[in-house]
């Protein structure tokens, strides 16, 4: 073997580079110390006095809250739980079966900051969310599959209409949604936190489509709903031949795959994220891009809610915004907002329908604090979304 000499400037370059890249680090290295060095230096007797007077004031008023904030969600909770047996006795509900003030702030001071240097932190691994590209290859390498992909946004808004059309659903319901879930213009394929108008921004979940599933709802969808949308598929595939008869028919069996491993868990939600988590979950999840699945699986996401409301003895149509609730919170959850009067409406505070962790990571719900208020922000949002192309083009698909 010839060894090339280091004279070789490509190979001296590159030296050179790896050198001052060591040296570069070795003195960040030493700068970091030294700045070690010198915080614990300049942490006077005064300074460390001061910072634990100031900390034990923190705990002590952070403790406080701490108390009158759990004691608030509790009384959260007991009513939730006073409101579903009222439920199930078929009891009427009224203001007294909520709580009616909104969740203590804390307004404290802020944690003080310590004048000696603490240990770094290790930083905690981001679970990895699969893209688009992810689902493809899931498909392929699980169950040899590849979605049928629409020739064009519209032929597949124009499939979506008439599955919705078909279930029940009002084009009003179905457009302003989708508005709502894609922000007026989005595509069959869009995925939360991902655009083409930023680059290098990356996804935050793995909602996609019109009204952004995510792998557990798509699981859970072909679990509960998969023999519906078989049947749709067989009496399509009666029309066909040759070649798309070939597709349709294996589209066919490989969903008939798929609803045997989403059915072989009990049907709960815990069980469906499992799967829903695994490359098999994202296979399945990769059926919201197909032409003819796609449309059904979404449309079955919004008719369920419908359905529920009814099986619970709601028999006036939702508003679309009454149906985005459903949605977003769940069928039971939605429901509890959704039959509410419109004088409670309000009065009744919107935490009432959140856990603690939620709604504290929900700004929507805190700025809109009440349940009337929360419903007039999705309708205002829904108007504005629904003058973009996006969704006038779905509005005229049906």
């Amino acid at each position: 073997m010839r060894f090339r000499s280091i004279r070789d400037p490509r190979y001296l370059a590159l030296a050179l580079l790896l050198i001052a890249s060591q040296a570069a680090a070795i003195e960040g290295v030493t700068h970091r110390a030294a700045t070690v060095e010198a915080m614990a230096q300049a942490a006077s007797p005064q300074a460390i006095a001061d910072y634990r007077r100031k900390l034990k004031e923190y705990q002590e008023v952070r403790s406080a809250f701490e108390q009158e904030a759990s004691a608030y969600w509790s009384s959260i909770a007991e009513k939730r739980r006073g409101r579903n047996a009222k439920r199930r006795q078929h009891q009427s509900i009224g203001l007294d079966d909520y709580v009616l003030t909104q969740p203590p702030v804390y307004t404290g001071p802020k944690r003080p900051v310590t004048p000696s240097p603490e240990p770094e932190e290790p930083r905690r691994e981001r679970k990895y969310i699969p893209v688009v590209a992810d689902l493809l290859k899931a498909a392929a390498e699980h169950f040899q599959f590849a979605p049928q992909r629409p020739g064009s946004e519209l032929e597949f808004k124009r499939a979506y209409a008439r599955a919705a059309a078909a279930a029940g659903l009002t084009r009003e319901q179905a457009v302003r949604v989708y508005s709502f879930e894609t922000g007026g213009n989005g595509n069959h394929d869009m995925q939360s936190g991902l655009s083409a108008s930023r680059p290098g921004s990356r996804a935050i979940s793995t909602a996609i489509g019109y009204n952004q599933l995510l792998t557990t709802n798509s699981v859970e969808l072909i679990a509960e709903q998969g023999h519906e949308v078989l049947h749709e598929l067989t009496a399509k595939a009666a029309h066909l031949s040759g070649a798309p008869r070939k597709a349709m028919d294996h589209k066919i069996a490989v969903l008939k795959r798929m609803v045997a491993l989403a059915r072989s868990v009990p049907d709960e939600w815990a069980h469906h994220e499992k799967i829903g988590n695994t490359p098999q979950g994202w296979a399945m999840h990769a059926m919201v891009l197909d032409i003819d699945v796609g449309p059904l699986l979404q449309t079955h996401k919004l008719l369920t809610s419908v359905i529920f409301a009814r099986a619970k003895g709601h028999t006036r149509p939702l508003t679309a915004a009454e149906l985005e609730m459903m949605n977003l919170t769940g069928d039971g959850t939605g429901l509890d907002m959704v039959t509410m009067p419109q004088a409670m409406r309000d009065q009744v505070p919107t935490s009432n329908f959140f856990q603690r962790s939620g709604y504290e990571r929900n700004p929507v719900a805190i700025r809109h604090n009440t349940v009337a208020k929360l419903l007039a922000v999705t309708d205002a949002r829904m108007d504005s979304n629904c003058n973009l192309p996006g969704a006038k083009e779905l509005a005229a698909a049906f």
